[in-house]
């Protein structure tokens, strides 16, 4: 009998547990909600994108570099999160911090990405966003504004993680 009140205590612990590191893996919610900065950026092709362009539905807006080891480990769930979303009005960018064309058209090779990649080749467009580190996330709502962020890697396929974007809609 006590042998079964303990195991059900500890496996109680142990979800609540697991619960908790799940949670923080999903994102964060910004109280302040600030409007995204603009930027007009070139695609790997050079046609401009602007952040306006998509105004009136959700973005995930993803800082990244080749250099980064958790930038290329959670590229497969991006791509496998684009792959869920991506007929479901909702938006994914990937924006590639200070390097060029060729460096990020030979990582792809081995590290495809198959949604939009955009090119922050000075770096300027980094600087006036709330930034701490590569990869940093966010998502944004229809009206423009900075709804939830994600420093460090995620598992972007996770349908925890994207009904949190699904809902912005």
């Amino acid at each position: 009998m006590n042998k079964t009140i303990i195991g059900t205590f500890l496996a109680s612990l142990l979800l609540l547990f697991c619960s908790r590191l799940a949670a923080e893996q999903l994102l964060t919610r910004l109280t302040d909600q600030p409007e995204a900065p603009a930027f007009d950026l070139p695609d790997m092709d050079g046609e401009a994108h602007s952040l306006a362009s998509y105004r009136g539905r959700p973005v995930i807006v993803n800082f990244w570099a080749t250099w980064c080891p958790p930038c290329r480990a959670e590229l497969p769930s991006m791509n496998r999160g684009w792959a869920k979303i991506k007929d479901q009005g909702i938006a994914m960018i990937a924006i590639n911090v200070g390097e060029d064309e060729e460096t990020i058209f030979s990582f792809m090779g081995d590290y495809p990405i198959d949604f939009q990649v955009l090119l922050d080749q000075s770096g300027q467009t980094i600087q006036r966003w709330p930034i701490k580190g590569l990869p940093t996330t966010f998502v944004i709502d229809p009206e423009g504004r900075l709804v939830y962020r994600a420093i460090g890697g995620r598992e972007w396929d996770a349908d925890e993680l994207l009904d949190l974007v699904r809902k912005l809609k």
